[in-house]
């Protein structure tokens, strides 16, 4: 909590802090939400959760939607290209006590969007204002948004789909400065994330492009947006969220960070799944130590916490990042 003033509100839920931890598929699980969330992330996000597993109670959801009491405000967002069944699913969420519920409308997997859900939606602005109008008329928390500029470049329809989320009850909107068809090539447009904060008067949170700690002012100040919302700088540098570029932040600093997300990893999803699903992290961690491919296999392939730690030492800490 950054001092005693909101930084803004999301209906009537103050947010502390400028920075968010964005909700990544794979990535912004219970282990690296709190501890974004710890080093300063003003709120978390769960990873989307599509809204026919919920209503048929897919065996993996508690996995994504378990949370820590400290992550408040917490966020659970859906996908899906129906709203009757968003609702369903809003509903169940709510028995588990949410702050927000958040609708994906920027995922550009082929998987989702492809059946008209996450980005897909952007191509029917109708349906998204039927959703927004049927959850927000039936849950009593906030419901807000994360989209993306449009399908492509041809339909760039943002300030529509903008104005469509707020007229109908959205509480906040989170947009992402690319297209669909963009993925997450080129450059991200903070003109558009300037023209949506400009229309709206619901908070805007921008996202795109955020790599260091400079980029949070630059963009706020840039495009007026209320808060940044940080993917895949925060990836290998959670410490963005405490105000330190990754150059900044000592190696004795990054061990204690790397093994308690490795601990957290472990305890959550067990001692075999667990030092797997670190890799990814891990090898953004190491990225800045310039280790030889041999190396970096031999360390991302470690099979137990205590040989991840030692070759740590061994091969990476002793070194100065490149």
């Amino acid at each position: 909590m950054s001092g005693n003033k909101p930084t803004f509100h999301i209906g009537s839920i103050p947010i502390y802090g400028e920075a968010i931890l964005s909700p990544m598929d794979g990535f912004s699980d219970l282990p690296f939400r709190s501890m974004a969330r710890r080093l300063g992330s003003a709120m978390s996000y769960t990873e989307f959760v599509n809204a026919m597993d919920v209503v048929n109670t897919h065996p993996h959801l508690d996995e994504r939607l378990t949370y820590l009491e400290e992550e408040r405000p917490i966020a659970f967002q859906i996908f899906d290209d129906d709203p009757e069944r968003l609702l369903r699913a809003a509903l169940i969420l709510r028995e588990r006590d949410p702050d927000i519920i958040d609708i994906n409308l920027g995922c550009s997997a082929k998987c989702v969007s492809g059946r008209g859900a996450g980005a897909g939606l952007l191509r029917e602005p109708q349906k998204i204002g039927a959703i927004f109008s049927t959850l927000n008329k039936e849950l009593d928390i906030p419901v807000t948004g994360k989209m993306r500029l449009g399908w492509d470049d041809d339909s760039l329809n943002y300030l529509d789909v903008a104005k469509i989320i707020q007229d109908n009850g959205g509480k906040a909107l989170a947009v992402h400065g690319r297209t669909k068809q963009q993925a997450y090539r080129g450059e991200a447009n903070w003109d558009a994330i300037a023209e949506v904060k400009a229309a709206l008067t619901i908070p805007v949170i921008g996202n795109g492009d955020v790599r260091v700690v400079a980029d949070i002012d630059k963009m706020i100040n840039y495009t007026g947006c209320d808060a940044v919302m940080i993917a895949r700088g925060a990836i290998g540098n959670p410490w963005i969220f405490a105000g330190l570029d990754r150059a900044d932040v000592l190696n004795e600093q990054v061990r204690e960070t790397m093994l308690a997300h490795l601990d957290s990893m472990l305890d959550f999803y067990g001692p075999d799944r667990g030092i797997i699903l670190f890799r990814k992290h891990a090898a953004r961690y190491i990225s800045p130590y310039g280790l030889s491919p041999e190396q970096r296999e031999q360390l991302l392939t470690s099979e137990t916490a205590g040989d991840f730690a030692a070759l740590l030492d061994e091969l990476a800490l002793h070194t100065v990042p490149a």
